[in-house]
């Protein structure tokens, strides 16, 4: 306080050598949203030796928001010089100040994140890992960044920070500090048939007429079956969306890489759609953390296989047409691609800034659309799949009344090394939806660790993110007290507990 100020400064005459420094602390006012907004902290060596800008005891932004906007948060330091005697004592400005340059503010920064929106969608995830991603089609701007098990972004603020970020360092069960939105890397899981769908649509190997028969699986190599749920047989795009048939999507696929002379080229051709989906690589959102997943090519598969002294085909790839296989994305992509088919056919390179003072226009990379390979008229039917998904299909009890939602369910296999032994664990729940289904306002993609099948959390958690972001209030209370008050930390002591344990229950 300034009372206190104006004692200790009556006192420091007695101390030589100490002084007061002022030094800012971040009020953050929220209790939510640690993995967006980031923290700052003391700059230490080697910054210093690879920023010179930087003094010792000076605050840096580290993570999030506050790395990536440091230069526009931080201003620029003022310059004064002062001319001193041989006895070291100031004498008056150099040349009249004519050399002083005067300090600038800091800028402010508005960002995309709905507030409401991303503290509603931590409480979900209370007793639950994973992450939400909310997307603005229209704008690509992120309305929700959700990492879970989060922390208070005031636990990185003041005395207690080096203690708190220690703790939080070495949980390296619940690893609070990995942002599963953008560095969590799984198997999308059935969501992915939809781009496995729009891609075979454009390469010409199937029609949205054509039916597929599906008996409990798909067959392939020496009578080995990939299998799949009791459903109607046979289907069409629509239906094969709607009920997430394996065999329908892995036919579509072997098509798409046997249209080529060879499972290189095929392969190729796949990973050129979907890359153009953002897919991949890293995004350029404008965030510090991320990772690249992994679409598979043809170079990839030559080195597993030892191409050319052992030869490989679509059926050694065919896990990727259900998301499986070598199949990774970040919960940030699974968003992207939503958005993209929201939007049917481009997208806009997601970002959290929305405005800066005292500048026109946000970085032009923002504003940019971004084309997919896929035609327009290609995704009208996958849309309606996914419509049905909610209508008729695996996420028929999720309905939110008045809102025509469009999703599709996943879950996605998973696994861990206990004692070196590598063993199952429950499935992961995912979960990718936009709404309304025309001129959509948000695509969302729900990711729930050891969650097993979609529609048990990362559906409802979905459903209940979209209502709350278009009406600002939940109908369906039912399912806000399903995933409230669910946990699924019994899940996670599993493997931990050195006894015998069931999965997929």
């Amino acid at each position: 306080t300034k009372a206190e100020y104006a004692s200790l400064s009556e006192k420091m005459f007695k101390y030589e050598g100490f002084y007061i420094q002022k030094r800012s602390l971040r009020d953050y006012q929220v209790d939510h949203s640690a993995n967006v907004l980031g923290y700052i902290r003391e700059v230490d060596e080697r910054i210093l030796q690879n920023n010179p800008y930087y003094q010792m005891g000076e605050l840096i932004g580290m993570q999030g928001v506050e790395k990536q906007y440091e230069e526009v948060l931080r201003g620029v330091k003022g310059v004064r010089y002062i001319q001193k005697d041989r006895f070291n004592r100031d004498i008056g400005p150099y040349k009249n100040g004519m050399f002083d340059t005067l300090p600038e503010r800091g800028k402010d920064i508005t960002l995309t994140i709905s507030s409401a929106l991303q503290e509603y969608g931590e409480s979900l995830f209370v007793n639950k890992r994973g992450g939400i991603v909310a997307i603005e089609p229209e704008t690509g701007e992120i309305l929700a960044l959700i990492t879970a098990p989060n922390y208070d972004p005031e636990l990185l603020v003041g005395r207690q920070r080096s203690k708190n970020f220690t703790r939080l360092f070495y949980d390296t069960i619940a690893k609070p500090l990995f942002d599963r939105g953008l560095q969590g890397e799984y198997p999308p899981g059935s969501p992915f048939k939809t781009l496995t769908g729009l891609i075979g649509l454009q390469e010409g190997v199937i029609d949205t007429r054509e039916r597929i028969g599906c008996n409990h699986g798909y067959v392939y190599g020496r009578g080995v079956k990939l299998g799949c749920h009791s459903h109607a047989t046979p289907l069409a795009m629509v239906g094969g969306i709607a009920n997430s048939c394996n065999a329908y999507f892995c036919t579509v696929y072997r098509r798409t890489i046997e249209k080529y002379p060879t499972p290189q080229e095929g392969i190729n051709r796949w990973n050129e759609h979907l890359t153009s989906f953002g897919l991949g690589d890293f995004m350029g959102y404008d965030l510090p953390s991320g990772r690249r997943g992994l679409i598979p090519d043809a170079e990839y598969y030559n080195r597993y296989y030892q191409y050319p002294k052992y030869k490989w085909s679509a059926t050694a790839t065919i896990s990727n047409a259900i998301g499986q296989g070598e199949v990774n994305l970040t919960p940030m992509q699974m968003a992207n691609f939503t958005a993209a088919i929201a939007n049917r056919g481009y997208f806009y390179r997601p970002h959290v800034i929305k405005n800066i003072s005292e500048v026109d226009t946000i970085p032009q990379e923002y504003t940019k659309k971004h084309v997919t390979t896929i035609d327009k008229e290609h995704f009208g039917p996958v849309v309606e799949g996914m419509f049905d998904v909610y209508n008729r299909g695996t996420a028929s009890h999720l309905q939110v009344a008045g809102i025509e939602i469009c999703g599709k369910t996943g879950t996605a296999e998973n696994y861990t090394v206990i004692d070196g032994v590598r063993t199952q664990l429950t499935d992961h729940s995912t979960f990718i939806a936009f709404a309304p289904k025309d001129n959509p306002k948000i695509a969302i993609a729900v990711f729930v660790e050891n969650g097993y099948w979609g529609g048990r959390w990362a559906g409802r958690i979905a459903s209940l993110m979209i209502e709350k972001h278009l009406r600002g209030e939940i109908t369906r209370k039912d399912l806000e007290k399903y995933v409230l008050e669910g946990s699924l930390e019994h899940e996670y002591a599993k493997p931990l507990s050195g006894k015998p344990f069931k999965i997929n229950q």
